[in-house]
């Protein structure tokens, strides 16, 4: 199936991506900076600049079967002054008009249009059970799914044979981006509680069972409202104590109402709401959950990082096969190329004249200005497919970083996966973590570029 997808560089869109391709679909992507996506996106697709403001350009419907709109401004990146409500829905309202205008206007008949959506539609509903079929609430957020939503009448007026599907998301979570990864670094430290009085319900979804809601939207779901949760919503109170018992730390005490309002404004309506959904529609569709409850999802997510683990992922797609890619890391010379100057990066030596499983690499670093010794061992090594490195000696308890080389559409997704540990434990990650995350963010910033530069398309 030819796809185009928006919103394909977000917490959903990326998974989605090579979900889509992996299963031999082709996609075309719209995008803010085509330059700038064809590095951050993990899959191959071919990208197209636009924004909500303009209209989509022709060239990217050519051949197209089916769309996927999960355009939209985050909601909760910053306090919601006019001008950021007015982005927020411009970039779904208008976004989609100019989105739904295109595919009308297109010669070839396009089958399904997917239509992203939020389960903010609902409002604050207290206990109240809601699902598809319930009416929508009050608020900011609840007009604003309601004017996203009505963009799509068109589709279901001009094209009857269209499946038009509205897949309204909750609250996802995942390892890494969206509400989750926000929560961990104050709960990591046993710094957190519930919020407010915590009865408020929370309608959440996996990150897996997400996107795979979201194909089968495309592939079989009728026109109509899916609601995007997992069977078994929590409240504040049981969230908190979940994610703590999975991470391992202490639950602090509650954080007040009116702290909440005082810092977020009209935005603390997103943690201080509740919205109570149980999926019927999505499951009378066929659609089957892997992750039901709360704590299968936070054992899934969280279980690698108890103890104060850390980890940080990086992926990016080339139009080349492992053989051609994997040389060029045979060589431990070459990190020196790809690691940032501040760190005044060094190979010193290997205990073997060719990299493989025991191997001993030692270099020279400088971590804020002071110099140190390094000295990591290879711990897996299968050929054109992953290899491992973890320290021996240096400045982390732990530090384990996994190269793998998966074969993806034409091409090659090569993931960096790095899992490490501060010394001194809370008290270390309280003093320096931030700096330290901060730093890593930059080193593999800086390598993921040097590496485009090389081998990207």
């Amino acid at each position: 199936m030819h796809i185009l997808l928006t919103g394909a560089t977000g917490l959903i869109g990326r998974e989605l991506g090579k979900a889509l391709v992996a299963r031999g679909d082709t996609l075309v992507c719209l995008v803010r900076d085509a330059a700038a996506a064809r590095r951050r996106l993990p899959f191959p697709a071919l990208c197209h600049a636009w924004d909500h403001t303009r209209a989509v350009p022709a060239a990217a419907l050519q051949g197209v079967d089916a769309v996927i709109n999960l355009a939209g401004e985050p909601v909760a990146q910053a306090r919601w002054t006019p001008a950021r409500k007015a982005l927020i829905r411009d970039s779904r309202v208008l976004g989609t008009r100019q989105l739904v205008r295109a595919v009308l206007d297109h010669d070839r008949a396009v089958s399904a249009f997917v239509q992203g959506s939020a389960s903010g539609y609902y409002g604050e509903r207290g206990d109240e059970v809601l699902d598809a079929h319930s009416a929508k609430g009050r608020g900011f957020l609840a007009d604003v799914v309601q004017a996203w939503e009505a963009e799509v009448g068109p589709l279901t007026e001009g094209r009857p044979q269209m499946r038009v599907p509205i897949v309204r998301t909750g609250v996802v979570l995942a390892r890494e981006g969206g509400a989750l990864a926000e929560m961990l670094p104050i709960f990591r430290l046993s710094a957190a509680g519930r919020l407010g009085g915590g009865g408020q319900w929370m309608s959440w979804i996996h990150l897996d069972d997400i996107v795979r809601l979201f194909v089968h939207a495309l592939d079989s779901a009728r026109t109509g409202v899916l609601e995007g949760v997992a069977p078994q919503p929590a409240t504040n109170r049981q969230f908190t104590s979940v994610l703590c018992r999975a991470l391992g730390v202490i639950e602090n005490l509650p954080v007040p109402t009116l702290a909440i309002n005082a810092l977020f404004g009209e935005k603390a309506t997103i943690v201080l709401g509740s919205t109570r959904i149980a999926p019927r529609a999505t499951r009378a569709s066929g659609f089957e959950f892997r992750f039901e409850s709360l704590d299968t999802a936070l054992h899934d997510l969280l279980t690698p990082l108890r103890g104060g683990v850390r980890e940080r992922t990086w992926e990016q797609w080339f139009p080349h096969d492992a053989a051609t890619l994997w040389p060029f890391f045979c060589d431990a010379k070459n990190l020196e190329a790809i690691t940032p100057p501040f760190l005044g990066f060094r190979v010193l030596g290997m205990s073997t004249p060719k990299i493989g499983v025991g191997t001993l690499i030692d270099y020279r670093l400088r971590l804020n200005g002071v110099p140190l010794g390094w000295r990591t061992r290879i711990d897996a090594w299968d050929e054109l497919r992953r290899f491992v490195d973890v320290q021996v000696k240096g400045p982390y308890t732990r530090w384990e970083h996994a190269h793998d080389f998966i074969p993806l559409g034409n091409g090659t997704l090569m993931r960096d996966t790095v899992r490490y540990q501060l010394p001194a434990g809370w008290l270390g990650a309280a003093a320096g973590g931030w700096k330290v995350d901060r730093d890593v963010g930059r080193i593999f910033d800086y390598r993921s570029r040097k590496i485009d530069e090389r081998f990207g398309a």
